[in-house]
């Protein structure tokens, strides 16, 4: 999961837990998100890099280099 790629469809940011779609198991799915730094915040479109995963459901991530 750690390095996986996916799209955020809920606002990440500070008090929020956001929402983002990442393919797994040849489909996509779901994962609850928070920013890995403190204070960052990601749109609705952008795509993020996984850097941690908390089973079953929640990742912090990072921006991706596009």
């Amino acid at each position: 999961m750690v390095g996986k790629q996916g799209r955020v469809t809920g606002k990440i940011g500070p008090g929020l837990v956001g929402e983002v779609m990442i393919p797994v198991r040849g489909g996509v799915e779901a994962f609850y998100a928070h920013p890995s730094v403190t204070g960052e915040e990601f749109p609705l479109g952008s795509i993020v890099v996984v850097v941690e995963y908390f089973p079953p459901r929640t990742v912090y991530v990072a921006a991706a280099l596009v």
